[in-house]
């Protein structure tokens, strides 16, 4: 049998994501560098959203998390077919492809959130989750208020990003229109022209990382392309973070590889609520629904076989 493995971004953290990490001895190396980072009561913190949602403990931690818990699976997992990470999550989705050391992911996420803070000068920004509303409402809603489309995730749903009072403007307008509307805890406008400068900065950090051609097929965020060519993936992971993410394409891509089962491997459940709206025929379920990772990889073993 096979399967795909989907890795999340930031606005997953929280205390109790994978309680089990800490008790695996394939995930301690990891969770090692995490502590290296953000210090070894970082789980305590968690507590405090202003810490934990600020990036430049958010994107490491979401890194480091979702790296330790592919750690604990990845000696037993079936075969993978394809990798897709969201947002942040390409990052230690290039650790799962072979293409990154776990240090290097580390750095990688450290200089990115700093690159995008320190684009986040005019005052408070972030994203907004929207489902159930008509493109053309979103499209109105980004024209009134100067927002853009930040992440693609399906027909009906995407995330809006842009200054945070016109995403609060727009929250309103289109709930009366019938949308439901999220307030996501991220404070920049990601994947937007407001993170443009980011980029350069970016780009020279992954130039200086050591890189390895991809073992599995690893899907680019911002095409929902398959990318093997290393430069093309340096380029994309650059550009992604001023460029709208096409989730719905890269999940079409992915189903298109056809695995037998899909796996959300960090904290929470988003990326595998999405998958089982847009591809139902295919099981998913995320390693935080799980109490260790061998109940993951039980799970997986037990899915019969396209």
């Amino acid at each position: 049998m096979s399967v795909a493995l989907l890795f999340p971004g930031q606005g997953t953290q929280q205390p109790a994501m994978l309680p089990w990490l800490e008790a695996d001895d394939a995930a301690r190396p990891m969770l090692a560098q995490l502590a290296n980072v953000l210090g070894s009561d970082w789980r305590t913190h968690l507590e405090d959203t202003a810490w934990s949602q600020s990036n430049a403990v958010a994107q490491p931690l979401v890194t480091g998390v979702s790296v330790a818990a592919w750690s604990a699976l990845a000696s037993s997992l079936p075969r993978v077919v394809a990798i897709a990470g969201y947002s942040v999550g390409e990052i230690a989705a290039c650790v799962a492809a072979a293409m990154l050391t776990v240090d290097d992911a580390m750095r990688l996420a450290v200089r990115r959130a700093a690159a995008m803070d320190a684009c986040a000068v005019d005052g408070a920004a972030g994203l907004l989750g929207v489902s159930d509303v008509a493109a053309a409402d979103i499209g109105a809603a980004c024209a009134r208020w100067g927002l853009e489309i930040a992440i693609r995730t399906g027909e009906r749903r995407c995330v809006l990003g842009g200054p945070a009072a016109a995403l609060a403007e727009a929250a309103t307008r289109l709930a009366v229109l019938g949308a439901k509307t999220t307030p996501l805890g991220v404070r920049v406008a990601s994947h937007t022209r407001a993170m443009r400068a980011a980029v350069p900065a970016l780009a020279q950090a992954l130039a200086q990382a050591r890189w390895h051609a991809p073992r599995v097929a690893w899907v680019a965020g911002i095409t929902g392309a398959v990318v093997r060519d290393v430069a093309e993936v340096r380029r994309v992971l650059a550009e992604q973070v001023a460029t709208t993410v096409r989730w719905d394409t890269c999940m079409d891509t992915v189903a298109e590889r056809r695995p037998d089962a899909v796996l959300e491997v960090g904290a929470g459940t988003t990326l595998a609520r999405l998958w089982r709206e847009r591809h139902p025929s295919i099981p998913v379920r995320s390693c935080d629904e799980f109490a260790s990772a061998a109940q993951a990889v039980r799970w997986a073993a037990t899915i019969e076989s396209r």
